[in-house]
């Protein structure tokens, strides 16, 4: 009978890291998700799990119960193993899977392997060191630093995705000069993807165009496009470049020199990262500055952008660079009327003493500035303005960015999910009540609010909820505990009974299908990535 304890020993040992093993596994896609979504920077990754309070609970509390109950009877210590195996597997189980079960679902891209992979390891090793010398107390400590693994691992594969990107960089850098084309830098606090995707549209139907798809503005998701996307006859390249923090643009102009710059707006969206919206102007110019210095090309901006004082100076010191959009006496390209239809937007543009009647298919009073931009942009480039307009005509709907979908039930659905700025927001509803008064329906509005305002958050979201007040008939507070002043304005403005508490979209969508009448009019105002709406429940 000695001789098999060894054996059972060991077949419990091996049992025992097997079971965490599969929980590990469920449990580390988890955090991976939150990880991905905050593009890996470990200290926000942690900031996230404190807020939220992302925490092992359950388990931690059976493993500390189990163990003391053991201990204090003098059982003996393989029981907690006998505990902890099928309290392990069951919490495989019964761990979702973000790769499946997700808003924005876990992408696993080789980077997302390499970190996993490393993080699988050290939690096994952890485990096995546990097993062989620690306590049951280690175990709970274990649970709880999991996420810790992930950034460790990301530490240690720096060096090389140092080498990786470079080498990527390199590959682009080369393909890039090889095909040499023009290149136009497209940047702004908001508008930035919609005036690039109305640009490349008209370009590509004018000759040989590439312009990074969705909201890719990074440098190694532009990197990646070149490889992949650039052909050898690319005659324009479109580059969405985003702002991190100051120097970022900078970054992403000496990878791809423009010849020519599109300034869309400044603004309070990503205040969190700038503080301040001289910052915001300061790292947005960074694209003027490459222009500038890349030669004689032109920058093309909307005359908001000379409210701030940093941006006006910087405009007045090379004026005769910049192409001015905008109503105003200043502007060079002067827009005289703009309208809604139920078509899309009808624009007449003074340009160049010649007066010129645009129209998109396009939703939302905003986007004609972002047509005017796209207009002169295509033009100044050599393009004729005759040529513009018939493209303009035939522009598509931009993807989740006031994208107007009819739908069977005879209910109109307005998909402004990917809009995170308080001007595309007041765009959005005042839209919801010009359709409205044409289809006779109610007027919905889900939101979760905005993200990254920063100190502004309150003050914007208490302005915004009595502006949707005015134009909405129900709104639908998304995690309203995030936007305690927005709902409280829209109570104040308009009384209780119109404002629907939800705590996520999916419960939004429930209250939808019972609630919603033919001829209604729901708008998605921004849909927040999970890791703002969701709070992970171990």
């Amino acid at each position: 009978m000695s001789s098999i304890m060894p054996f059972l020993a060991w077949g419990i040992f091996f049992v025992l890291l097997a079971s965490f093993g599969a929980f590990l596994f469920r449990r580390l896609l988890r955090y991976l998700h939150i990880y991905q979504q905050e593009e890996y920077d470990g200290l926000r990754f942690f900031k996230w799990l404190i807020r939220t309070r992302s925490f092992d609970f359950w388990i931690s509390c059976l493993l500390i119960l189990a163990g003391l109950a053991i201990y204090k009877l003098g059982l003996p210590r393989f029981l907690l193993a006998l505990f902890l195996v099928p309290l392990f597997i069951a919490a495989a189980m019964f761990e979702p899977d973000p790769r499946k079960a997700a808003k924005k679902k876990l992408v696993m891209t080789n980077r997302a392997k390499r970190i996993f992979g490393i993080a699988f390891l050290l939690g096994l090793c952890a485990a096995y060191f546990i097993l062989r010398k620690g306590s049951f107390l280690f175990w709970v400590l274990l649970v709880q630093f999991l996420p810790a693994c992930l950034v460790l691992a990301n530490l240690l594969l720096k060096p090389y995705e140092n080498a990786v990107q470079l080498r990527f960089k390199n590959e682009a850098s080369a393909k890039l000069a090889r095909i040499a084309p023009k290149i136009v830098g497209i940047t702004g606090s908001f508008g930035k993807t919609s005036v690039k995707h109305i640009l490349g549209h008209v370009l590509e139907l004018n000759g040989p165009t590439l312009f990074t798809p969705g909201s890719v503005n990074t440098l190694m998701g532009i990197a990646r496009v070149i490889r992949e996307r650039m052909t050898s006859d690319c005659r324009t390249f479109i580059v969405e470049m985003g702002a991190y923090g100051k120097g970022s643009i900078r970054k992403l102009c000496a990878f791809t020199p423009p010849q020519y710059g599109v300034i869309t707006a400044l603004g309070a969206a990503h205040y969190e990262r700038f503080k301040s919206l001289n910052a915001v102007a300061e790292a947005k110019f960074e694209l003027a500055e490459a222009v500038l210095a890349n030669g004689t090309g032109r920058i093309i901006i909307h005359e908001s952008v000379l409210a701030q004082d940093y941006a006006r100076r910087f405009v007045a010191a090379h004026r005769d660079r910049f192409i001015v959009c905008g109503a105003g006496a200043e502007a060079d390209a002067r827009m005289l009327e703009a309208k809604q239809t139920e078509a899309g937007i009808e624009l007449s543009l003074l340009w160049k003493d010649k007066t010129y009647d645009l129209f998109a298919p396009l939703f939302g009073l905003h986007h004609a500035g972002n047509i005017a931009l796209a207009f002169v942009s295509a033009a100044t480039f050599g393009v004729a303005p005759g040529r513009v307009i018939a493209a303009l005509r035939t522009t598509p709907q931009i993807a989740h960015r006031l994208e107007v979908k009819p739908q069977a039930d005879d209910t109109l659905i307005i998909d402004d999910a990917y809009n995170a700025n308080p001007i595309g927001f007041e765009a959005a509803v005042e839209l919801l009540s010009a359709l409205a008064v044409k289809k006779g329906g109610r007027r919905i509005l889900i939101t979760p609010g905005l993200a990254e305002l920063g100190a502004k958050h309150d003050e914007e979201h208490a302005r915004l909820g009595a502006l949707a007040a005015a134009h909405t008939d129900i709104a639908l507070a998304v995690k309203p505990d995030r936007i305690p002043t927005f709902c409280e304005a829209y109570k104040n403005a308009k009384g209780e009974d119109g404002l629907v508490l939800v705590e996520n979209l999916a419960a939004a969508q429930d209250w939808l299908r019972l609630h919603a009448r033919p001829k209604d009019i729901v708008l998605y105002e921004n849909d927040l990535p999970d890791l703002y709406e969701q709070k992970l429940r171990m």
